[in-house]
């Protein structure tokens, strides 16, 4: 899988899945753009990758903003000239409550921040690939897509469940143009936020969820990472308008 000359851009770098993609990503030869909102966070990222030998640039952006968007993809564009993979990892869960104790505002925020954002990056990416004649997608779905979650409410699902939709219909759509668009629906992963909501629970509930795990345990951030590494190289260059699924066995499609 071997990424030399790939130019990566990475939403959602900050921590957790999108810091360690990003570094998978450095370490098999791409250089790598990475974004979020907090500069301080995405300057860490970019100093571990630069360590080891990476290519990192740092571009701020919020996700939500069209503006900022197509200005992240612009200066990827001036600094590289080119851009190879997309990885739209930014999303946030909430916590689990009743629908009927959800407002209309939280619904749609995290619809927007789960799918609206991707639908924006891809949107600013496309025709910089078409041009290419090439280009990877990898859409960061969930479990909570594919089923239900375990630990954010029916918004968070509804919203992956949509990432899944769109990486299916523009797999399809930019196909022609030599752009494969898949994705990755991992179960609960031990990031930090995810780790305090892990250890919030007790220990019988904890045993509950690991119970139906074939595993019997959680996924950690670089076994997702991997697997989108994977998607990004031409290991994969066939492989178009799929989910693989990074669940530990927890759920069988």
């Amino acid at each position: 899988m071997n990424l030399k000359n790939r130019v990566a851009l990475v939403t959602g770098a900050s921590r957790g899945i999108g810091a360690a993609t990003a570094e998978v990503l450095a370490s098999r030869g791409a250089q790598v753009a990475v974004s979020a909102r907090t500069v301080s966070d995405l300057d860490q990222v970019a100093g571990r990758i630069r360590r080891a030998g990476g290519k990192a640039l740092v571009v701020p952006c919020d996700v939500l903003d069209q503006v900022q968007v197509e200005a992240m993809v612009g200066a990827v564009m001036t600094e590289w000239g080119r851009l190879d993979i997309l990885v739209n990892n930014a999303g946030m869960g909430t916590p689990t409550m009743p629908v009927e104790t959800i407002s209309p505002t939280d619904w749609d925020h995290t619809v927007a921040l789960n799918l609206k954002s991707a639908f924006l990056a891809i949107r600013a990416a496309v025709p910089v690939m078409k041009t290419q004649k090439s280009g990877r997608i990898i859409n960061v779905s969930s479990f909570a897509g594919r089923n239900f979650s375990r630990i954010s409410g029916p918004q968070y699902s509804a919203a992956k469940a949509g990432i899944l939709a769109l990486t299916k219909h523009l797999a399809v759509e930019l196909g022609p143009f030599g752009i494969g668009v898949n994705s990755v629906a991992p179960s609960i992963v031990l990031t930090a936020r995810v780790k305090s909501k892990w250890e919030a629970r007790t220990q019988e509930e904890q045993k509950t969820i690991l119970a139906g795990i074939p595993l019997r345990r959680l996924a950690q951030p670089e076994e997702v990472a991997t697997v989108i590494a994977f998607l990004a190289s031409d290991d994969a260059s066939y492989v178009n308008g799929v989910c693989i699924d990074i669940n530990g066995g927890s759920y069988m499609v």
